[in-house]
């Protein structure tokens, strides 16, 4: 049985007195901390929020994320398709997330804002009716995903094969239809 803490806001100053534990944290805040390359396998986050925190390469093997927003971090190469998937649900806002891996993660609903996405996996990932909004999505990589419904009106520098995905009502601007004709290899003037 794990430990659960609750209500909490954790500081730098308050990691030095007392570090992060595999534990349950619930209702729990997270303030400019530096959390790259630790290991959060099989913690739990449940309505938690991660506000200019460094995440970059911290280890996610069964991590639950109930709830979880993040404010503002860096979160450079993280396996989200190794977290926990029951009861999985994000939210990220103004995050760089680059070189992060969604494979085969449901994900209906997220909101992604103003976040770098720069050669994300999305391959067989459930994205319906999410939103990307003024989200960087150059090279990343949507193959055999689900984007019904999905927002891509402020997107930009996505490109994706419409043959390969389920893209059924998903919304797009009249600029970002280039993207969708890439596999074609026409010049649209």
């Amino acid at each position: 049985m794990q430990d659960t803490i609750q209500d909490q806001t954790f500081t730098k100053e308050l990691l030095i007195e007392k570090p992060l534990i595999r534990a349950v944290y619930e209702n729990c805040s997270f303030n400019n901390l530096d959390l790259s390359n630790l290991n959060f396998s099989d913690y739990r986050f449940i309505d938690c929020v991660f506000n200019g925190c460094n995440l970059s390469l911290t280890k996610l093997n069964k991590t639950g994320m109930q709830e979880v927003k993040f404010l503002g971090c860096k979160m450079l190469g993280l396996h989200f398709d190794a977290v926990n998937e029951f009861g999985l649900g994000l939210s990220f806002e103004n995050c760089i997330l680059n070189h992060s891996s969604f494979y085969k993660r449901k994900l209906k609903k997220t909101v992604f804002k103003n976040c770098a996405m720069q050669e994300c996996d999305f391959s067989l990932t459930d994205l319906t009716s999410v939103q990307f909004d003024g989200c960087d999505l150059l090279n990343a990589t949507f193959s055999d995903t689900i984007l019904e419904k999905a927002d891509f009106r402020t997107a930009y520098n996505y490109a994706f094969d419409p043959e390969r995905n389920r893209i059924k009502k998903a919304r797009f601007s009249t600029s970002g239809l280039i993207g969708l004709l890439q596999k074609f290899d026409i010049q649209v003037d």
